[in-house]
């Protein structure tokens, strides 16, 4: 009979340093640029690999724009949308989807193996907050080539519209991708912390991976199905991950009110989502016990 695990890891038995201060700071940029080095050196070991992943994402990116201007060939406007406003959409939204791929989906969706193995025992053990070590142990390096092309077609699409963004607004959109960068993680993270119950739990995450594309589309196209429109707004919020920052971009925002929804969601995301940290930690039983 298994008993609950008796090792708790720095999280709570580590005497932290202070938090924000210089040697704090400095003692995780260490440990991240190690993570990043190791990265690099993986990806270069498999050349081959890094490249045809490269260029899937492409094509797949690709297939997207076509559907959209296939859409295009038989109307306007898909609400107060034009062509070029979606296709900045879907820039915004792959952008911000190769970005959380480069930080975090790789350390997400192994947490599971982590958990089935027992080499969460050894994460426990570092003198490190579990959950940072966990969620930046590897990069995807083709995440952020793949970023470069959704710039590229982004700022192909504002000068189709004609439109120059301010500072103000290229740093409110960035802002803005954080935020929705932040829900993708915490609500991932949530997810694959049920392994510590299941042990198995890569197919809930990239299930949850596969709704990315639900952001790609603009939220009035579902004005008429208001509980769709509400479950991906409050639920699961990928209405507002992209189209809100879009919308800074192309100057659609009637009012704050879409920034402050994704604000208040993102600390609601996060702190639920480190409610079920602790709680699924609390639930683990040492491979070892």
């Amino acid at each position: 009979m298994k008993k609950p695990n008796t090792m708790t890891g720095a999280d709570a038995t580590a005497p932290a340093a202070p938090p924000g201060g210089p040697g704090f700071c400095a003692r995780y940029f260490g440990i991240y640029s190690a993570l990043v080095k190791n990265s690099v050196a993986r990806e270069m070991s498999f050349k081959s690999n890094f490249l045809l992943w490269i260029v899937v994402e492409m094509l797949w990116f690709g297939l997207q724009l076509s559907f959209i201007g296939v859409i295009y060939l038989h109307t306007d406007t898909i609400g107060s949308w034009t062509k070029w406003q979606v296709v900045l959409l879907v820039g915004a939204s792959h952008f911000i989807q190769q970005i959380f791929q480069a930080f975090f989906l790789v350390n997400c969706t192994n947490l599971s193996e982590l958990v089935r193995t027992g080499k969460l025992d050894f994460l426990l053990l570092l003198p490190v907050n579990t959950r940072f070590i966990i969620s930046f142990r590897q990069v995807d390096l083709g995440g952020f080539v793949n970023a470069c092309s959704a710039v590229a077609l982004m700022i192909f699409a504002l000068a189709k519209l004609h439109v120059t963004p301010t500072l103000f607004q290229m740093g409110g959109f960035l802002l803005l991708c954080v935020a929705g960068i932040a829900i993708h993680y915490s609500l991932m993270f949530l997810l694959a912390s049920i392994s510590f119950w299941t042990v198995r739990a890569q197919g809930i995450v990239w299930g949850y991976y596969n709704l990315f594309n639900v952001a790609r589309v603009p939220d009035e196209a579902f004005r008429g199905a208001r509980w769709f429109r509400a479950v991906f707004t409050f639920a699961i919020p990928m209405l507002l991950v992209s189209n809100v920052p879009a919308r800074v971009l192309t100057d659609k925002l009637g009012s704050p009110g879409p920034i402050l929804l994704l604000a208040g969601m993102c600390g609601a995301c996060m702190a639920v989502s480190e409610w079920g940290w602790r709680k699924s930690l609390r639930h683990y039983t040492s491979a070892s016990s």
